[in-house]
């Protein structure tokens, strides 16, 4: 089942179990699962994982703000779209993959930084935030 149909059938369990900030947040996903379907991206995970850095990045904007009501609720959305995504690699994991990428790049150091970065994240695919591999590749290579 495509991602968007399943948030359409999520959107009414949550109508019909009452949960209005759930309905909501799922609305608003759905939107934008569905323009960028209308835009041509057939990427799904690449708009849940955008959508899902936009609520961590406006929740740590309201708690600079002082308003931890509304980081709140960005940090719950955030966890909804999560749901969606694939599971997070562990650190290990990572690790394991960017050891890879400088071996078949050959790198050995921070000058070769984009070209392990380019290998890591296709081959991590979207299973993990490009900051985290940054920092993981980064300290690989002694940068």
């Amino acid at each position: 089942m495509a991602i968007a149909d399943q948030v359409k059938t999520d959107v009414t369990e949550a109508m019909r179990a009452g949960e209005r900030d759930r309905v909501g947040a799922l609305r608003l996903l759905l939107s934008e699962l569905q323009k960028a379907s209308k835009e041509g991206s057939e990427d799904e995970l690449a708009v849940l994982r955008r959508e899902r850095k936009r609520r961590r990045d406006a929740a740590t904007a309201y708690r600079e703000g002082g308003r931890e009501d509304l980081a709140a609720k960005e940090d719950a959305e955030s966890q909804l779209i999560a749901g969606y995504l694939p599971a997070e690699l562990s650190d290990e994991d990572l690790q394991r993959i960017v050891q890879v990428a400088i071996e078949e790049t050959g790198s050995s150091s921070k000058g070769d930084m984009g070209r392990v970065m380019k290998q890591a994240m296709a081959a991590v695919g979207g299973r993990a935030d490009g900051a985290r591999v940054s920092s993981v590749v980064r300290a690989a290579l002694g940068a």
